[in-house]
């Protein structure tokens, strides 16, 4: 019997408080997660795919007002993405707290944050009451998918539950963006557009390198 997005996302809330794995659509493309401050969550997480620990996961969270509870500070310019961009398909990495795990970034010192603009993801942020680790929903090298049958292919019964919430909208993954380095420095292009960042930043009189 077939249940309702309703229903699915209240199954995915229960599986994530209890350390579980979901897979789940966004607004870019379907996405990995699970209660960020579980360490044993996140660790399975980076078995499913197969990715080296070397690269640390963004977190999702439910409002940009949050980001000041994970950054040790929040730059000038990170204030004037995060208005202009989120929710959306911009990723902003920022100095990480030093209260944070260090299993968020075992061998660094910043932390990568999202605000998702689709309900599926932040009713399971909202649910759990905690970020999410956000990555994509594939094998690490693989097409990341954008529907719920191809997280299916790639991962099959590696995750606890497959949230079906048709297509992404956005269909490519987020932009990169990182503030930590003086200039803000695109690190990988996706949905939100260069050209579409770097009018935002010359307003305010800020430049931006790639």
């Amino acid at each position: 019997m077939s249940t309702t997005i309703a229903e699915q996302i209240s199954q995915g809330v229960k599986i994530l408080k209890l350390g579980g794995v979901v897979a789940f659509p966004t607004d870019t493309v379907y996405g990995l997660g699970c209660d960020a401050f579980n360490k044993q969550a996140v660790d399975r997480i980076y078995e499913i795919k197969k990715r080296s620990r070397d690269i640390p996961f963004p977190l999702l969270l439910s409002d940009i007002n949050q980001v000041t509870e994970f950054a040790e500070f929040v730059p000038e310019v990170a204030w004037i993405l995060m208005k202009c961009f989120l929710p959306g398909g911009l990723t902003i990495i920022l100095p990480k707290a030093t209260d944070l795990p260090d299993f968020l970034n075992p061998k660094g010192d910043t932390i990568a944050v999202r605000v998702p603009n689709h309900q599926v993801a932040l009713s399971l942020i909202q649910g759990l009451g905690r970020p999410l680790i956000g990555t994509s929903a594939n094998i690490s090298g693989q097409s990341s998918p954008v529907m719920a049958q191809e997280v299916e292919v790639q991962l099959g019964t590696g995750v606890d539950l497959i949230i079906d919430g048709g297509r992404c909208p956005g269909g490519i993954e987020s932009t990169v963006i990182d503030v930590t380095l003086g200039m803000p420095k695109i690190l990988r292009q996706g949905l939100i557009k260069l050209e579409e960042i770097d009018e935002v930043l010359t307003e305010y009189g800020w430049g931006i390198t790639t």
